[in-house]
């Protein structure tokens, strides 16, 4: 525990480098649902309020709910695509209710999930976070021409040039800035971006002025959560991937502040997941998963203190009490927002890319599991017409790329990923990797 002035400093600095990924779920889900900008302030204030929530449950701890480790809660981009597929099928009621629902199946398998990570090799949870990052990617198009197709003035020069000056400035920072300032090149570009919409006429800012200065989220403000089976079913195999980035966020932040993680560790954080969901579906908010930005951010300046992002989490619960912040940010012209966009889902695709870098293709069928999954979770998105004439059930499920791609990674693996194409190089490399010291055995030899 450090002393309060420390405690809040870095806390601030925590939550300052989430924030940008913090709002960017809400902000994606309001513009795609064509939400009003009241109800775009308000997701995004319920947003900020139930993450510093999910950072405290997480970080101390309650019973059997966190990990107990430095870990900051974000709402995912994972759950985006499945969250807007559900939403434009069932409505947004049903979004809520779907996550609802499959924050308590996690609750409850939580000790099981801990376990089932060996159905999710490297292959299939590196074709998982790129598919995650090119579905959003479109997104991120319709933002930079202006945020409405078929509009007068969709992909007009100005729309373009902003979002273009905001990649500059965002890919600027985070190149030659150091520390924390790098960190936080997504919100340095967010603002100057706005700055200079501003300066250029192009920011629309009179909502601002309207929104009150102190305001409580109330739960249930679109109405009572709709619970229907299918958007349930599909929420809760898209957590898969949360599963996954909460599991290696735990063992990556363990590594850094020297802590062991246990499958008991784990299940509580999936736990504390499970249960920040259950609390983002109730107070109109969205699944919680670990950040991994901030994983870096306790790399650089070797404050491993867990209460220094507890801290964090109260920082963003007084964000989110201030309504007039969260009109601020609604009222980011979609070009900037667009360009900020870009960057961080090419990183989250980047990120699936170097987790398949890891991979062994020599003389195994891991190439033959990412050509089909990438490729079934790519297609919904290459043709959107494709499955046009199908409805329901069927429409849910093949139109939604991240699901297909999961889908198809975990049952190619288990149907031929086990076995090697070339069963005499597979043999050598297992043999070879038997002869080689592992990292201890040197350590202890000198």
């Amino acid at each position: 525990m450090l002393p309060a002035g420390m405690l809040f400093a870095f806390g601030l600095q925590h939550a300052l480098v989430m924030y940008a990924g913090t709002v960017a779920v809400p902000l994606v889900f309001a513009a795609a649902m064509h939400l009003s900008p009241a109800q775009t302030v308000l997701l995004i204030n319920c947003g900020l309020m139930t993450s510093g929530i999910a950072t405290i449950i997480q970080s101390i701890g309650i019973g059997e709910f966190g990990s107990r480790l430095p870990i900051v809660q974000g709402s995912s981009f994972a759950m985006l695509a499945s969250m807007l597929l559900i939403g434009q099928i069932y409505g947004v009621r049903s979004v809520f209710g779907a996550v609802i629902g499959a924050g308590l199946a996690m609750v409850v398998l939580a000790p099981v999930m801990a376990r089932l990570m060996r159905f999710f090799p490297p292959v299939v949870i590196g074709c998982l976070i790129t598919i995650i990052g090119l579905t959003l990617v479109p997104v991120a198009g319709r933002w930079i021409g202006g945020g409405t197709p078929g509009a007068p003035d969709f992909g007009s020069i100005a729309n373009l040039g902003l979002a273009f000056v905001t990649i500059l400035i965002t890919v600027g920072v985070q190149a030659w800035g150091r520390g924390f300032v790098a960190n936080i090149s997504v919100l340095v570009g967010l603002i100057a971006g706005s700055i200079l919409a501003a300066l250029c006429g192009m920011g629309h800012y009179g909502m601002v002025a309207d929104a009150p200065w102190f305001a409580v989220s109330m739960p249930f403000a679109f109405g009572l959560p709709e619970f229907q089976v299918m958007p349930v079913v599909i929420m809760l195999l898209s957590m898969v991937i949360i599963v996954a980035e909460t599991t290696g966020n735990c063992l990556a932040i363990g590594r850094v502040v020297d802590m062991p993680v246990t499958d008991a560790t784990i299940a509580g954080a999936l736990r504390a997941d499970g249960l920040s969901t259950m609390l983002g579906g109730m107070f109109n908010s969205f699944p919680y998963n670990a950040f991994t930005q901030n994983t870096g951010l306790i790399a650089i300046t070797d404050i491993r203190s867990r209460f220094v992002v507890a801290a964090a989490g109260v920082v963003m619960i007084g964000l989110g009490l201030f309504p007039k912040l969260g009109a601020l940010i609604a009222a980011l012209p979609p070009p900037v927002l667009g360009g900020c966009g870009l960057v961080m889902f090419g990183m989250t695709t980047i990120g699936g890319i170097r987790e398949l870098l890891h991979v062994r293709f020599q003389g195994t069928r891991n190439g033959l599991i990412a050509a089909v999954s990438i490729g079934l979770g790519v297609l919904p998105m290459a043709c959107p017409d494709l499955f046009i004439h199908l409805n329901g059930l069927a429409r849910l499920l093949l139109g939604n790329g991240v699901l297909l791609c999961i889908l198809s990674g975990v049952l190619l693996n288990l149907l031929v990923g086990r076995r090697s194409s070339t069963p005499d190089v597979e043999d050598a490399a297992v043999q070879g990797a038997k002869d080689t010291p592992t990292l201890s055995q040197t350590v202890r030899t000198g």
